[in-house]
């Protein structure tokens, strides 16, 4: 998809999408997935391939043997996952590295995790959930490869995601929630993940009683939204995500019961997979 014409007049640069992950992106659209061809498009990128199988190895996952390939990796893991972490190296890799960006980085990979499992539960779109929580911050890394010295600033003096995008308005003329959405509808994301990415910092700076959905919000398109603010309130003040669940569930016609146990079913087993790591 394009970039919106407004976005593209302020001259920054949104990384196009690589190309091993174009035609990853074909291949998971069919109904009946090759995952012995997915596997091989993995591998045709040695470094693609090398920090997938860095990372299906790491403690994150809690594997007891090593795996080899990306093939090996598929068949324990499952392909949602494997092209998750896939997606993940890619966006990394669209960037240059920064010290400022680690804890992105580090957030993106465990909200996308948590958010397609709970997704899955729930009976949502796993995929589109776990891409919508990787790419959820990825418009400040656009800003910061534009401007580093410039956005690096605005990242220390932001006490919240609020106080940065009005920052990044005055500063460049759009906010990093904007351009993320902008990212994402130019790498063919489904469009409930680009909903999310697009209203995620709006919701969760919302105060009204219970926050409400933006009323043009598509009813496809709710659910990733608000699950997007249930996992922030998680990773952020777990304490108050049943307040978050209940306010905010029924209105995408998810009973926050349910949520509930979904939500901490996946923290649960991500918790146990990372304890596992480290025996």
């Amino acid at each position: 998809m394009s970039v919106q014409p407004e976005l593209r007049s302020l001259e920054i640069d949104i990384p196009a999408q690589p190309e091993a992950l174009v035609k990853l992106s074909l291949l998971l659209a069919e109904d009946d997935i090759n995952l012995q061809a997915a596997a091989a498009l993995i591998e045709t990128d040695m470094a693609l391939a090398a920090a997938v199988l860095k990372a299906v190895n790491s403690s994150l996952y809690g594997l007891k043997g090593r795996v080899q390939s990306v093939q090996q990796a598929i068949t324990y893991l499952g392909m949602r996952e494997v092209a998750a972490i896939t997606f993940e190296m890619g966006l990394r890799a669209a960037f240059p590295p920064a010290e400022e960006l680690e804890p992105l980085w580090q957030r993106a990979a465990q909200r996308g995790r948590l958010m397609g499992r709970i997704a899955a539960r729930l009976g949502l779109d796993a995929w589109a959930a776990h891409s919508a929580g990787l790419f959820e911050e990825c418009g400040k890394a656009v800003l910061f490869r534009h401007a580093p010295d410039h956005y690096r600033a605005m990242l220390r003096a932001a006490a919240d995601d609020t106080e940065l995008t009005a920052l990044e308005r005055a500063g460049f003329g759009v906010s990093h929630d904007a351009l993320g959405a902008a990212l994402c509808e130019s790498w063919g994301l489904a469009a409930a993940a680009v909903a999310s990415v697009r209203h995620h910092v709006a919701l969760q700076a919302a105060t009204g009683e219970p926050p409400l959905l933006p009323p043009a919000l598509a009813p496809a398109r709710r659910g990733l939204v608000v699950l997007s603010a249930i996992v922030h309130r998680l990773m952020s003040a777990p304490e108050a995500v049943d307040e978050t669940a209940e306010a905010l569930a029924p209105q995408a016609d998810l009973e926050p019961v349910l949520v509930l146990r979904c939500v901490r079913q996946a923290q649960s087993q991500l918790d146990e997979a990372a304890a596992h790591g480290r025996d």
